[in-house]
């Protein structure tokens, strides 16, 4: 086995947490039930490493095959990348073809060598026949960098693609045009919309969330809570902010429903308008450039985080469109500019 592949190998080994390392290993399927028996998964990980190394070694593992152990391990891992979406459109009247993997990967990989001299490109299968695709990038004159891969997340039958945030801007253009041609398109644009969770990404495109809510019956009764109250209150009070929170609960489910929200950490909205004022004159009116700022919204889990704002009363309900929208548009990213 080639040094660099046994670095490389080693290296994955290092990053896989010592909980994971068993489902990854019988994942890939490279190295036999017996050979894995005879491990110490006890150990310390650099120890443990080496000593799955050298069994790799013995089954004189490719470069095929520790790419194909990496791609196993973004999958695990996914939420440790930023992921964009695309989407394809075909020309007017084409009908949806049937997809041939086996046509797919041969032709993508023919259009990426034929511009790029040194490139890895590997393929796995998942999960809703989702293709998993690997690409580490050389130029003319270096070999490529295994350290630097990106990952495409395809499913055929659908215009959408997910790709990891790449360093190499420049291989875009050539990915772009491979995607295309190898799943018979004519065209693959930038949607505004990232996130480290890839499978919230793809329930947002693919519609798979309940955001408005349809099918609750909104004449059933809500739930009562057990609140201390002051029996000294005056019930009118008491009636009327009963109302308000049952208004508060009804117009939150319409909104969001009942479901989980897809996961998303951000939404940033760049304004540009021009000053507008009563007053004539000033610096700001004369000004002919508009104005421009930039409001980012962050959270760990940002919808259910806007789902909780009114009826913790931090916000009036319904929310702004601009903040609700965000599923039912597939975005994350907002330009708002003056009609």
């Amino acid at each position: 086995m080639d040094e660099t592949v046994a670095e490389f190998i080693k290296r994955i080994f290092l990053k896989i947490p010592m909980t994971n390392i068993m489902t990854i290993l019988k994942a890939w399927d490279f190295l036999s039930e017996s050979q894995l028996q005879t491990v110490n998964f006890r150990q310390r990980k650099e120890p443990l490493a080496q000593e799955l190394v050298l069994l790799c070694e013995e089954k004189c593992a490719s470069l095929n095959d520790a790419a194909l152990l990496d791609i196993i391990y973004t999958q695990v891992h996914r939420h440790q990348k930023l992921w964009d979406v695309f989407k394809m459109n075909k020309g007017r009247g084409e009908d949806i073809d049937l997809f041939d993997i086996e046509q797919f990967k041969s032709s993508f990989t023919k259009i990426l060598r034929r511009a790029l001299k040194n490139v890895t490109v590997s393929f796995r299968g998942a999960e809703e026949n989702a293709v998993w695709i690997r690409i580490a990038w050389g130029t003319h004159h270096t070999k490529p960098n295994q350290y630097k891969a990106t990952y495409v997340v395809y499913y055929p039958q659908t215009p959408y693609v997910f790709m990891s945030l790449s360093r190499l801007k420049r291989n875009i253009p050539l990915l772009d045009q491979a995607l295309m041609i190898a799943s018979k398109h004519h065209q693959i644009v930038k949607m505004d919309l990232r996130s480290r969770y890839l499978d919230s990404l793809k329930a947002i495109v693919f519609k798979q969330y309940n955001q408005f809510f349809e099918t609750h019956n909104s004449t059933a009764p809500l739930q009562e809570t057990s609140l201390w109250l002051d029996t000294n209150m005056d019930l009118r009070v008491i009636h009327e902010n009963k109302i308000e929170k049952e208004r508060v609960q009804r117009v939150t489910r319409e909104t969001f429903g009942d479901c989980p929200q897809p996961r998303l950490e951000f939404a940033q909205y760049k304004l540009e308008t021009k000053f507008k004022s009563n007053l004539n004159g000033g610096i700001l009116a004369d000004r002919e450039e508009p104005l421009r700022c930039m409001i980012k919204f962050s959270s760990p889990h940002l919808l259910e985080a806007l789902k909780s704002l009114a009826p913790a009363g931090i916000a009036d309900a319904p929310l702004s469109p601009l903040l609700t929208c965000i599923p039912n548009k597939g975005m994350n990213y907002f330009k708002i500019k003056d009609k």
